[in-house]
């Protein structure tokens, strides 16, 4: 009886192996089928995790906005809190994407237009005043004649055509996102807000059972940490940029520079990005007012921005990045450094934040070696 069954036993093992086998063959040999399978699945899901990183985003001025209404004496708007929450947060969020859509983006569209149109024209005066200069002058460098002469041989209008970037913009919109997405999105970060409770509950009780209470409780912990900097991080971050690109569209548009409103918008977008994005966008700006303006103009440009900058990194915002997330301009440099090469202008973005909590997890994991090590010490 034994021998029967190691006998059966031996061809239910090579079944399952050759049937593993085969399964492994059609998956490599049709890799472009699954491939595509998994990207439409993916496509399918995508409004979800949008949704509920809308969601995400939203939850703490949400939260801020019910505990609000919770105070009022009214029994119905007390019932009803989570509900006007929700609502009227939306309709904030909806009146400031028609400003944007109806004041800000007009503007700002005007004047890339319209440099864009006129770009040619502006580097061709700029290259004029430079060969009026004297030839002693400090400008006359080799460095800057060979830039000159490389920038004389390119006809700028050639990678500008409004068509061309019309059409790669709403190509690109195509792609990213469609109007069925959005809806389903919001209408996912909704039902996310107003059934909160319940979802961190069945998380909670979820962690709990898969992990040992050591662990549940390190993951509740840094999952706060977590939310904490980041929701810090975005919010003292966007708040900044708007203040920062208010003040230098209102500056430069005192100054009398040319496309204000853009370089202000720019500014403000890049501040997002501490330390490199300022640095950059200051220069790219510098460099638009010098071809629109001359060299006088593009001076004092960068004298306002710069002591704009600084009002902003010692008044309006001090020392947000080094106090808020407590590390080290020199880590936040590396952080957005290998956060820009992976993932772009989102990775230099969110590589502070992330950076922040991954500090946080090799401080503790180095406290509890250092504990324990002295415990040994001591028991020794």
């Amino acid at each position: 009886m034994n021998e029967v069954k190691n006998h059966w036993k031996k061809w239910i093992y090579w079944f399952l192996l050759g049937l593993a086998i085969i399964i492994v063959y059609k998956t490599c040999d049709n890799f472009g089928d699954m491939l595509k399978v998994v990207s439409t699945f993916f496509s399918i899901i995508k409004p979800f995790f949008i949704g509920i990183f809308i969601a995400y985003l939203l939850y703490l001025p949400c939260k801020k906005l019910e505990e609000i209404f919770k105070k009022s004496k009214s029994k119905i708007i007390k019932r009803q809190s989570r509900k006007l929450s929700i609502i009227i947060l939306y309709m904030m969020i909806f009146l400031v994407i028609v400003i944007l859509f109806k004041v800000i983006l007009p503007v700002v569209i005007e004047s890339v237009v319209d440099l864009i149109n006129n770009i040619q024209g502006y580097l061709e005066i700029a290259i004029s005043n430079y060969n009026s200069l004297p030839e002693d002058s400090i400008l006359k460098g080799e460095l800057v004649k060979y830039a000159i002469s490389n920038i004389q041989n390119i006809d700028i209008n050639q990678y500008f055509q409004l068509d061309k970037l019309f059409n790669y913009a709403m190509g690109a919109f195509n792609i990213v996102t469609s109007l069925f997405d959005i809806f389903v999105s919001i209408i996912v970060s909704i039902y996310i807000l107003s059934e909160r409770n319940q979802i961190i509950e069945f998380l909670k009780k979820c962690a709990n059972a898969i992990f040992k209470e050591k662990t549940y409780n390190n993951i509740y912990k840094y999952f706060n940490n977590s939310n904490e900097i980041f929701f810090k991080f975005i919010a003292a971050q966007f708040l900044d940029a708007i203040v920062v690109g208010f003040l230098v569209t209102i500056a430069m548009s005192i100054m009398g520079i040319k496309y204000a409103p853009l370089l202000g918008f720019f500014i403000g977008l890049f501040n997002m990005i501490p330390y490199v994005g300022a640095i950059i966008a200051v220069t790219i700006s510098a460099v638009i007012t010098l071809i629109t303006g001359g060299i006088s103009q593009a001076i004092w440009m960068l004298i306002v921005v710069i002591i704009l900058q600084q009002i902003d990194a010692n008044i309006i915002n001090p020392n947000i990045i080094r106090q808020s997330l407590k590390i080290s301009p020199l880590l936040v440099i590396f952080a957005i450094t290998v956060g820009g090469t992976y993932f772009g202008v989102l990775g230099m973005f969110l590589a502070v934040p992330v950076i922040a909590v991954i500090k946080i997890v090799i401080e503790d994991y180095i406290d509890l070696k250092l504990k324990e090590k002295m415990k040994q010490k001591n028991s020794d």
